[in-house]
């Protein structure tokens, strides 16, 4: 099992994959290439942990300790590595490649891509049999679920490791295959798509669109809110990623990328497809 990980990219995903794991009782070395967004991490993070202890939480096994890791160099003791760098496969190719240099030969290497192709990643290093995708959604340390998606060459061993390190996180882990989107992306942003595509030929309004969802489906928040969640800029990235690799259908619609030309990206910018205060 692993005791201590590094995670590298201090976003959104990163800053809350790493309050997970030192929740879970792990060390954790946080790494960003931008020292001013470490230190931004650095600080989110604590206040965060700091908040649910002054709430009352109860963690399932003693915390563990957040280290910031100012040079690559600072992670050679993790027995596993998880990127969470931006959704572009060069970068990630490049963070994997650089990461087995300062690595020892038995760490386990994780992207967690959203629906880049693990292979790819995988060929990026001299290791693939040791690398793989495991992919928390957000916020990871609220949702239950983490895909795990095997390369071609990944070893049996390696999966096998990985789902019980996430079963300890008190996740539950399932396999899927190394498809574009995987399962919960390849039916998220299909409808994300669709709904775009709905306001763009004019049907609906965005609250219509989402209160229909919402009181039809029953799903807890609508496709276009959900999309200001996730970013408008990344929702677009996932959507062209997804679009070479399953077709037309999941093009996104001239309504989103006026959107995000405009600078309108969602809840993190304070205006998507809705307003934010």
């Amino acid at each position: 099992m692993f005791s201590t990980v590094a995670v590298v990219g201090a976003g959104t995903m990163g800053q809350g994959i790493a309050q997970l794991l030192v929740e879970a009782g792990l060390t954790v070395r946080l790494y960003d290439h931008a020292p001013q967004a470490l230190d931004r991490a650095m600080a989110a993070v604590t206040r965060r942990l700091q908040r649910r202890l002054d709430a009352g939480a109860q963690p399932a096994t003693a915390p563990g300790a957040l280290l910031a890791a100012g040079a690559m160099t600072q992670l050679a003791d993790a027995e596993l590595a998880i990127e969470a760098v931006p959704e572009d496969l060069g970068l990630k190719q490049a963070v994997l490649a650089e990461l087995e240099d300062h690595l020892a030969a038995s760490a386990v290497l994780a992207s967690n891509t959203s629906c880049l192709d693990i292979d790819a990643l995988a060929r990026a290093t001299r290791r693939p049999q040791r690398v793989l995708g495991l992919h928390f959604f957000n916020p990871p340390p609220l949702m239950p679920l983490i895909e795990v998606v095997p390369a071609t060459a990944t070893d049996q061993t390696v999966i096998a490791a990985v789902h019980a390190f996430a079963q300890s996180l008190g996740k539950t882990p399932i396999t899927v295959a190394n498809r574009p989107g995987f399962i919960v992306n390849r039916l998220l942003f299909a409808m994300i798509a669709e709904a775009v595509r709905i306001i763009d030929e004019g049907w609906s309004c965005a609250a219509d669109v989402d209160r229909a969802l919402c009181l039809g489906a029953s799903h807890p928040i609508g496709p276009l809110a959900l999309a200001d969640f996730i970013g408008l800029d990344v929702t677009v990235d996932i959507l062209n990623s997804l679009t070479i690799g399953l077709g037309p259908h999941y093009a996104p619609a001239a309504a989103l990328r006026d959107l995000v030309a405009g600078g309108h990206l969602g809840r993190k910018s304070g205006r998507g497809f809705f307003p934010y205060g």
